[in-house]
């Protein structure tokens, strides 16, 4: 898997949610829903979906706040795969009402 130099990382970033943010090697995105129940049941929708990918996210979460940060770790760096979660991840928010 290449790694994106950083004229294709700043095309990609064009192509996802104006809201991740590039910070060195990862693509990190900050989501706050209604509650644990939300927030959990989006992370399970994502599971699904990272497993079907074979690229698994970093993240965190905390009461109702989810924490993401994508990166290819075999790679070490950025390459398409993450920008391809990240668009599914824009698509499963869509699905929620978000507080931000």
């Amino acid at each position: 898997m290449k790694n994106l130099d950083k004229q294709e990382i700043q095309e990609r970033m064009k192509g996802i949610d104006a809201s991740w943010v590039l910070k060195g090697k990862f693509i990190h995105r900050e989501l706050i829903f209604k509650d644990f129940v939300e927030a959990f049941s989006f992370m399970t929708s994502v599971s699904v979906i990272a497993e079907k990918l074979k690229h698994h996210p970093n993240w965190k979460n905390v009461y109702k706040k989810v924490n993401i940060a994508l990166n290819t770790h075999d790679a070490d760096g950025l390459t398409d795969k993450d920008f391809q979660l990240a668009k599914e991840i824009d698509q499963q928010t869509r699905k929620y009402f978000l507080y931000l």
